[in-house]
């Protein structure tokens, strides 16, 4: 149709004096509206007493919503580099919009395979176009700072929770007078789930527009005024060649890359999924109370998100400095000793314990923002994107094994609201483990052989 023409890739190249710093928030725009998927947990109890279902019954959303970011940012890699950000941005807006709209639908009819269907395929489809699609652009447009670019849209993926989870309360409030926002064990009616998964559907789409027309791709040969690019490749592990996704997967560095990524994150899910019990957990007397009221473990989980914002910022930023390979070693070296540290003394004071699981959350979502550009080092900007849709593979199996590794433990200890710090000990010493297979992982990294590097530079022009 000649009027989606507008979304086509030749029609966002950018016009001479546009400024490259308009391309982050157009990123941005995108990713806080789909880091709601991080707030599901605020209407997760009502949906379970509106379907009369189980907690795990419920959980299942978010799980296939982030199998299927995983899944579609592997196989939509390609489509996404080949017809651009806008066109990938507006199919992202659909996915995700249609996702609130068919669970809507579902939460209506009283049918929870819809809303599988409807947030989880469709809305996560959404989510892994969305998540990659402004990745390679953004790449392109800070070729002198990488990490800080994708830090920034990133962020807003780790920070969407901020404003979702009170939004969503207050929404739900509004729809349903029986609904109290401010007590957590408050329970709101299907007609209010309705009404709140039709606004955010909506409100969304509308949001993300603004990425998608906002968002340009640099005219050919462009640079950043004063940037040299010798300086550049000079850097250890930073590629002067360029490799298509079809060859990278084929080279011993993104599998290195893709475990160093699954170990990180599969160690940073396993505080978060369990962040508010946890800290109730550790601070559990003999009498079965815990020190930690509810309200304050809310907002220990809001402190989280913080950090979690925080270092998908600050820590890629650190890389353009320091160096990809030196920041992850980071992350998994200092996250083995704070996990270490958290099993043994983190129960022995609150700051101890909010200050250790803050720093390993900073590490999670610095290892989001840090590989597309240690990406860009190994493989360079060619295909950049697809190539991250396809190491996010490494994100959706994560998703399933870290859950796995902290509730398998805690089952075998006891039940919820029972547990203390003593029956965390095994699953945190587990994650020990896991961080220390992605520092080796890490350490083995080398330059990828010029064997994989694309031989037709008209090629890459082409798609550049």
């Amino acid at each position: 149709m000649a009027v989606l023409s507008i979304l086509d890739r030749e029609h966002t190249v950018a016009p001479p004096g546009y400024s490259r710093w308009l391309i982050p928030p157009a990123a941005l725009a995108v990713h806080l509206c789909i880091g709601q998927a991080y707030a599901t947990s605020v209407y997760k109890t009502s949906m379970v007493k509106h379907f009369d279902s189980s907690q795990t019954a419920v959980g299942v959303v978010f799980s296939i919503a982030i199998v299927m970011l995983g899944l579609s940012a592997a196989v939509g890699g390609t489509w996404v580099e080949r017809n651009g950000p806008r066109k990938a941005m507006f199919v992202a807006a659909c996915f995700w919009a249609t996702g609130f709209l068919v669970g809507a639908l579902g939460i209506g009819t009283g049918r929870l395979w819809l809303v599988y269907l409807g947030y989880g395929v469709i809305g996560g489809i959404g989510l892994g176009i969305g998540y990659i699609s402004p990745v390679s652009t953004l790449i392109k447009w800070f070729p002198d700072r990488p990490g800080l670019a994708t830090g920034l849209a990133i962020m807003g993926f780790g920070g969407g929770a901020l404003v979702a989870s009170p939004l969503s309360r207050q929404l739900l409030g509004l729809y349903d007078a029986g609904y109290d926002p401010n007590v957590s064990t408050s329970v709101a009616g299907g007609g209010a789930l309705v009404g709140l998964f039709l606004t955010l559907g909506l409100g969304y789409f509308v949001i993300m527009m603004f990425g998608v027309f906002t968002i340009r791709v640099p005219a050919d040969g462009w640079a950043p005024e004063g940037f040299d690019s010798s300086a550049v490749r000079q850097k250890a592990l930073v590629t002067t060649g360029n490799v298509s996704a079809a060859n990278a997967i084929k080279t011993p560095q993104f599998w290195l890359l893709w475990v160093v990524l699954f170990c990180n994150v599969t160690a940073g899910i396993g505080i978060l999924e369990q962040a508010s019990p946890m800290i109730q957990d550790f601070f559990r007397g003999d009498g079965g109370k815990s020190s930690v009221a509810v309200a304050a473990a809310a907002g220990f989980v809001g402190l989280l998100s913080i950090f979690n914002m925080a270092g998908r910022f600050g820590w890629s930023s650190t890389s353009d400095v320091i160096g990809r390979k030196p920041i992850y070693a980071m992350y998994l070296g200092v996250g083995i000793i704070a996990y270490t540290l958290l099993a043994s003394i983190g129960d022995s004071s609150t700051v101890v314990f909010v200050l250790l699981a803050a720093v390993i959350i900073s590490f999670y979502g610095g290892g989001f923002a840090t590989v597309p550009a240690y990406l860009r080092d190994l493989f360079g900007t060619y295909q950049v994107g697809a190539i991250h849709g396809r190491l996010l593979t490494a994100w959706s199996a994560a998703g399933i094994a870290g859950p796995l590794i902290i509730n398998g433990f805690l089952d075998r200890e006891g039940k919820p609201g029972t547990l203390t710090a003593a029956a965390y000990r095994p699953a945190l010493f587990t994650m020990v483990g896991v961080l220390a297979v992605g520092f080796v992982a890490n350490l083995l990294i080398r330059s990828v052989s010029e064997r994989f590097h694309e031989k037709s530079e008209s090629t890459l022009e082409a798609t550049s």
